[in-house]
């Protein structure tokens, strides 16, 4: 039921029992008036509810940085495991770069600090695995 409804059912209801009050006998009535006055004794004051709301914001929606306190962590949540992700990534990047970069080192002084045969220069699967290290 709406609003409106709901008070005109609560009118109605208020007016039959105010119709037969008038043929209660004193005891009863007296009875109710006391059981009223206890009730109402008993009913706890109104007090304000206070409710946490929160407000969806769309972009392009501009805020003010005071009202909103919590808005830029949820934002700094967001954008701090990219950054670690693209850190973390060139790290690996540039470590791998620089194992390559040692290993090749290593083979072109070993070449150059032994004593190889002229054949080992000329062997194709020496050859192979020099480029093969050197991409």
């Amino acid at each position: 039921m709406n609003n409106a409804q709901e008070l005109n059912f609560g009118y109605k209801v208020r007016h039959a029992l105010n119709e037969g009050l008038d043929t209660l006998p004193s005891s009863t009535a007296e009875r109710l008036a006391s059981a009223r006055k206890a009730a109402l004794s008993r009913k706890k004051s109104d007090a304000p509810l206070r409710v946490l709301v929160r407000k969806n914001v769309l972009a392009g929606q501009v805020g003010n940085f005071f009202s909103e306190p919590f808005s830029w962590l949820g934002r700094l949540g967001l954008a701090i495991p990219v950054v670690v992700l693209v850190i973390g990534l060139v790290g690996i990047i540039q470590y791998e770069q620089q194992q390559r970069i040692t290993e090749t080192a290593d083979i072109d002084a070993a070449m150059l600090t032994d004593d190889l045969p002229l054949t080992a220069y000329a062997d194709h699967g020496f050859n192979a695995y020099l480029e093969k290290r050197a991409e």
